[in-house]
């Protein structure tokens, strides 16, 4: 198992295939882009295959998510999918994406064994999408939406991140069109992981301020806690249910006492904290010839020495060096 000092399992394994994006999302990295990974540091298909076996079969994870950057960018997506739907016990397999792409890749990705997806939307209104991403492919991303509901990639999930002046009306707006279409909305606070390391606490939408918005529309009733459990979201019945809201206060309302995820980034370092700031080299071991028994060890011992917490309310925070881009959702 991958335990901490705090008695805490991670579970739930994020993996990075590339740090590579289609889109330029003003909250995460600059206009022009960034340096991208070269191939040789990237992870091949085959490592990250073995590594992922070596996580659900030896380590205990049963939850494995994609990431990128974007991961429909990786040529090799589908076949890392299915050969990851092979293992045995076989993992629960999610991927989160800004869904450009996912129109063509959805009936492909649920052969090959996906289970569900998370999609990226902040804004129903086309001029808004340009402005934050700086790409004019909003209808790409309603039609990715759609084809994965249509591939039964459910349940579908829209990840929604307000910003002051751009889009923090539109969540009551957000939440009418995610009950209409069937998809479960999950609205996140801004977090400190921009490339330009221009966040300001001051500057960002709060859980708090989130909610007030949906409730000027909405009648909202928290589930609770038994069933959150170690999900991030808080989540709230819309109007009573089946319908479903939630709320990922990562800055606020801090869960990392629940915390069960380990991230693999896109060349292959392992990080016990979404903010952490030291990284387990995976990589050099496994191409230095290391057995999985030594591989494993390493893992164990990066997950030994997480933190009780991000640190997001200490004075001292520093922001990790990668960016989200880099990191993984």
């Amino acid at each position: 198992m991958l335990r901490d000092t705090y008695g805490r399992v991670a579970t739930d394994l994020r993996v990075s295939l590339t740090d590579r994006c289609n889109l330029r999302c003003t909250y995460c990295m600059p206009e022009e882009g960034l340096q991208w990974l070269g191939k040789p540091e990237l992870l091949t298909d085959d490592e990250i295959v073995r590594l992922v076996r070596l996580a659900v079969v030896e380590l205990g994870v049963t939850e494995v998510r994609f990431t990128g950057g974007e991961p429909l960018l990786r040529p090799g997506l589908v076949g890392i999918v299915e050969r990851c739907a092979a293992l045995s016990p076989r993992p629960r397999l999610s991927l989160t994406t800004n869904g450009i792409g996912l129109e063509r890749t959805a009936p492909a990705l649920k052969a090959a064994g996906l289970d569900r997806v998370n999609v990226s939307l902040d804004t129903l209104r086309p001029d808004v999408f340009h402005r934050l991403t700086r790409r004019r492919r909003h209808g790409d991303v309603l039609r990715g939406l759609a084809a994965a509901r249509a591939a039964g990639l459910e349940p579908v999930k829209v990840n929604s991140v307000l910003m002051p002046g751009v889009n923090e009306d539109e969540a009551p707006d957000l939440l009418a069109w995610a009950v209409a279409e069937g998809y479960e909305l999950r609205f996140i606070e801004q977090m400190p992981l921009d490339a330009q390391h221009g966040w300001q606490r001051d500057g960002m939408i709060t859980a708090g301020e989130i909610l007030a918005s949906l409730r000027t529309r909405f009648e909202l009733t928290p589930e609770g806690a038994a069933a959150r459990g170690s999900a991030p979201a808080e989540r709230w019945l819309v109007a009573g249910g089946p319908a479903r809201v939630g709320v990922i206060a990562t800055v606020t309302r801090p869960f990392c006492r629940a915390c069960d995820r380990t991230r693999l980034t896109a060349d292959g370092q392992v990080r016990n904290c979404l903010f952490a700031r030291e990284e387990t080299d995976l990589r050099g071991a496994l191409r230095s010839g290391a057995p999985d028994a030594e591989v494993a060890r390493l893992w164990r011992e990066a997950m030994w020495g997480k933190k009780a917490g991000a640190g997001l309310d200490d004075p001292s925070f520093v922001q990790p060096d990668r960016p989200m881009s880099a990191i993984g959702g």
